[in-house]
């Protein structure tokens, strides 16, 4: 068995993250300029350290997921969310189910209250946002960003919805109260159902084709009749039908009714 496949397997029992999911290639280079880094030979030693050091396994699960995210990434996508798809959807219904799935440090469910606040009052605006990290969600709670990323916020949302303090920019607390965090392993865990938009962005890249397939249809599942699947720049799906959707525009997929 390689020291990679030990790896694997160690994590699996000590987390239940399968590894195996992730593209291979892509969580050697992440995982290695770790292990290197804490002074480690090979990644048998490395697993054998993480099982009983929770610092370093905190530290793994920081390295393996992807924690890069800003306010309104690719802002012309917020923008047909904004002006088309909650257009649609509040057409039938004036109260959302909204997730921001693997939403790492919060910027993309603030972002869905803040777009979405142009058509609700914020008291009717609720999100669940989840992500595999701990420290990060605990980040999201907190709310203080940097000005990168608030680099393609319009200044009258920033404005609105952020205090500066220093050099960071704090969410207000209405905004905050609109988004509920939770710790979920989208490979792994239940998910619920009747959502009206699902947000999954800039995350799939880094799965192996099993695992997309497996967390597509998972989203359609969950997904009502009509709902909408909004994923990253790089991710459009090929085949929609597999998974029962049709395309409503770039990145934007609505179950059929």
């Amino acid at each position: 068995m390689s020291d990679y496949s030990i790896l694997i397997q160690g994590i699996k029992k000590k987390t239940g993250i399968d590894l195996s999911l992730y593209k291979e290639a892509q969580m050697k280079r992440r995982l290695t300029s770790l292990y290197e880094k804490k002074g480690f030979r090979n990644f048998k030693d490395y697993s054998l350290a993480i099982q009983s050091d929770q610092d370093l396994l905190d530290e793994f699960l920081d390295r393996m997921t992807i924690n890069v995210s800003e306010f309104y990434r690719n802002a012309l996508r917020w923008e047909v969310l904004e002006k088309k798809i909650f257009p649609q959807l509040l057409e039938k219904i004036k109260r959302l189910k909204i997730w921001s799935a693997a939403c790492s440090t919060g910027e993309e469910p603030y972002s869905l209250a803040m777009v979405l606040s142009s058509y609700l009052p914020l008291r009717d605006i609720s999100i669940y946002a989840t992500d595999l990290d701990v420290g990060v969600l605990n980040r999201a709670k907190v709310g203080l960003y940097n000005d990168r990323a608030l680099k393609e916020v319009p200044k009258p949302i920033i404005d609105k919805f952020f205090i500066k303090e220093g050099a960071s920019y704090q969410v207000v607390e209405d905004i905050k109260k609109t988004v509920t965090f939770k710790q979920q392993n989208l490979l792994e865990d239940r998910y619920d159902t009747n959502y009206d938009l699902i947000v999954c962005r800039n995350v799939m890249i880094y799965f192996t084709e099993e695992a997309k397939d497996q967390i597509y249809t998972n989203f359609s599942k969950a997904l009502k009749p009509g709902g909408v699947l909004f994923v990253g720049s790089t991710e459009q799906i090929f085949n929609p039908e597999k998974y029962n959707f049709e395309s409503v525009d770039t990145f934007f997929y609505r179950k059929k009714q």
